[in-house]
């Protein structure tokens, strides 16, 4: 294959070779994508409907739950595809969409992460300003720019890496298509701006997280000085779980993207790749609904509704 324009699809990752392996994979991928449709779900039918949600925590929790779904929902249908079929292969253009998406998503979803880290530092360190820092201008201001800054990332990388020629086959060591396998099919030197935009976007990453960090410990430092200890905990409920989810997709993104090749390896990736694209959009519903009571009522009493109307 001589270039890009040659390809006419691309052969992903397989699960596995047997094809008891293959439905075992399959029943997983199922069950882990509708406990998450259904989680994320239940969150965003839960606020949407409960007026007395509509604050900025549980406003900035819907828009998580929207990307969580979106991110859910762009690789693992596919990958349920090929394990059930037993096939491999995702078409150029289902790939480009697929990648966008992906990236456009975690994009979103990293910008909303660092965004509910702020809004507990306001809430915690900064109560008598938290109407006049977070009103109901402020955040839809903050989430448009989270989804219009996700836009334009997963836009400039998706056509930065598709308008490379491809020369080095057409298989990816991974369930759907991810940055950097697809720079190891190219043949340019071009591909070193597009490396040059990943350490970029990785730089940007880690200063969310750094942000994230010195929240946290003046966080923790106002929390320590509460004089209730009902207080102090629930004030670490709300924050603790937010910390280990934004620790998980970070780190584990970062370094799947920097790491360097001669420790990668097919199954390494793919760890990696479902710590930080699977794991958390799964586990978020699971996370904010168990440690949040208010939330809890809220998704208890839109389930018994439901249920009495029917």
């Amino acid at each position: 294959m001589s270039n890009s324009s040659s390809i006419s699809h691309f052969l992903l990752l397989a699960l596995a070779d047997r094809r008891q392996l293959q439905l075992l994979h399959f029943c997983l991928l199922l069950g882990i994508s509708l406990a998450a449709l259904l989680g994320n779900g239940l969150i965003i039918s839960a606020v949407a409907c409960s007026h007395h949600l509509h604050t900025p925590m549980f406003f900035f929790l819907l828009n998580l739950a929207l990307s969580a779904l979106g991110s859910i929902c762009t690789t693992v249908p596919k990958a349920m595809h090929n394990s059930f079929w037993g096939t491999r292969t995702i078409s150029y253009t289902g790939c480009a969409a697929q990648f966008f998406s992906f990236m456009f998503f975690m994009s979103a979803e990293l910008s909303l992460l660092t965004i509910m880290c702020y809004d507990c530092y306001v809430s915690i360190c900064k109560p008598l300003h938290y109407r006049t820092l977070l009103g109901s201008r402020a955040c839809a201001h903050m989430a448009a720019a989270a989804w219009a800054s996700a836009f334009l990332n997963a836009l400039m990388h998706t056509a930065n890496t598709f308008c490379l020629p491809l020369c080095h086959g057409n298989a990816l060591d991974q369930f759907f298509c991810e940055i950097p396998h697809i720079l190891k099919l190219s043949c340019s030197d071009s591909d070193l701006r597009e490396l040059g935009l990943i350490v970029l976007g990785a730089c940007l990453a880690f200063g969310c997280f750094i942000f994230i960090i010195f929240s946290y410990v003046q966080i923790f430092r106002a929390v320590l000085r509460f004089p209730s200890e009902q207080g102090q905990h629930k004030a670490f409920s709300t924050c603790l779980p937010l910390l280990a989810v934004v620790s998980l997709f970070i780190s584990t993104a970062v370094f799947a993207y920097l790491k360097p090749p001669s420790i990668s390896s097919p199954s390494l990736d793919l760890a990696l790749s479902v710590l930080y694209s699977v794991v958390p959009p799964a586990l978020n519903p699971l996370i904010y609904s168990l440690r949040n009571q208010e939330l809890k009522a809220a998704v208890w009493r839109l389930m018994t509704g439901w249920f009495i109307e029917h």
